[in-house]
């Protein structure tokens, strides 16, 4: 029997998969009466706007089952404490090169990574390099483009 595998989130990150699936069921009726306009209209074979509703209701569709399998498989991940690096934990670390430069990122589930909000992925190179260190540990970080290390600065929730 095959080992099911659990997607890991913050329950901020359970809780985006959530609004979108409900703003994507609120959209499809606007899309199911795109594409009976579009049927409307008369020859199929001809008929671009017919094509291009059932492509945006299939679209719609395919990613409605998406989520609700991300949810279905999802393992929420809530931090107790700080301290270690967890999902969901908010950690500003030190890079080896610069000591005045600090950075401050959330380590999140791979669904909920955003670089421009510093949400990065505990696979990420980063990531995989800190999880389940302490305030004042340092690590190397294996990267494409070559290793480096970081201090961990101090851990917040």
């Amino acid at each position: 029997m095959p080992k099911i595998y659990f997607q890991k989130m913050t329950p901020n990150g359970y809780k985006q998969i959530e609004n979108e699936i409900e703003q994507l069921k609120l959209d499809r009726p606007a899309k199911i009466k795109q594409l009976q306009e579009a049927r409307a209209l008369g020859d199929l074979s001809e008929n671009a706007e017919y094509s291009a509703a059932k492509r945006d209701l299939r679209h719609l569709e395919s990613r409605l089952r998406y989520l609700n399998k991300q949810l279905q498989y999802a393992e929420i991940i809530t931090p107790k404490n700080t301290d270690s690096v967890d999902i969901g934990t908010t950690v500003t670390i030190q890079f080896d090169n610069d000591e005045d430069e600090l950075e401050t990122y959330q380590i999140v589930g791979k669904q909920e990574v955003n670089v421009d909000d510093n949400k990065i992925s505990f696979v990420s190179p980063i990531g995989k390099a800190i999880m389940h260190k302490k305030v004042g540990h340092t690590a190397t970080v294996i990267a494409p483009a070559g290793s480096y290390t970081v201090k961990i600065i101090s851990i917040s929730i």
